[in-house]
């Protein structure tokens, strides 16, 4: 049985017991990075063998639990952070287990993308959640202009080194919308600062940023309701 095992963004104390009883009762533990799911661990003192499963190596690794699995052995998937498969490794052997007809399911838990959402302010009855763009200026405003038109609330996750231009180049494709950008989530100096895009950019350009950054953005169709109403 394969489990697909949501851990903590953050802080330790959002792991979920049913999380730490699959993950105690594994047979092995596959890993986006072993050193780091290993403190993980060893923080809960849980002592399993982990395998190494990652972007670099995910269609060979897929192969290798994909036999363990056949053998009736247990595996838990694990990601740095968060839910496997989301903007992390997991698409990969999911399709696999239902191609070869293995069982599978995941013990949920913790998502950046919607804590991020609800506490933008911003709709969350639908919305988008788009990951993380293309690094490179011309086919990241490519990647934005897809959803121009989207009534929907978006949703990415960007690096400390890139969130000024990708909130740079939001208001080159969506005009200066609402927005909200999210850092270190469920920490202890967790942090959503909300108003106009350009507003977030002052807050961020030419400024030492650290962790892993949630951008929220409100959709054309309340922007252009906005613009209306005055």
């Amino acid at each position: 049985m394969l489990y697909l095992v949501a851990t903590p963004i953050g802080n330790l104390g959002d792991i979920s017991e049913r999380a730490l009883e699959t993950l105690r009762n594994a047979d092995v533990i596959a890993s986006e990075d072993t050193r780091y799911t290993g403190r993980l661990l060893k923080h809960f003192g849980i002592d399993r063998p982990q395998v190494s499963f990652h972007e670099h190596n995910e269609r060979q690794a897929a192969e290798r639990i994909v036999a363990l699995l056949r053998e009736g052995r247990t595996v838990a998937l694990v990601s740095d952070a968060g839910t496997p498969g989301i903007s992390d490794p997991g698409f990969v052997l999911v399709r696999r287990c239902i191609e070869e007809g293995l069982p599978f399911t995941m013990i949920p838990g913790p998502a950046a993308f919607v804590m991020a959402l609800v506490l933008s302010g911003l709709p969350a009855h639908a919305f988008t959640f788009r990951g993380f763009p293309p690094r490179k200026p011309a086919a990241r405003r490519r990647f934005l202009a897809v959803d121009a038109q989207s009534p929907h609330t978006l949703i990415f996750y960007e690096s400390p080194h890139r969130v000024a231009a990708l909130i740079g180049d939001a208001i080159a494709v969506y005009g200066d919308r609402r927005a909200a950008l999210a850092n270190d989530l469920t920490k202890m100096f967790e942090r959503v600062d909300r108003g106009r895009l350009s507003e977030l950019l002052a807050l961020v350009q030419d400024k030492p940023l650290k962790g892993e950054y949630v951008l929220v953005i409100e959709g054309a169709a309340n922007a252009e309701e906005r613009s209306n109403n005055g």
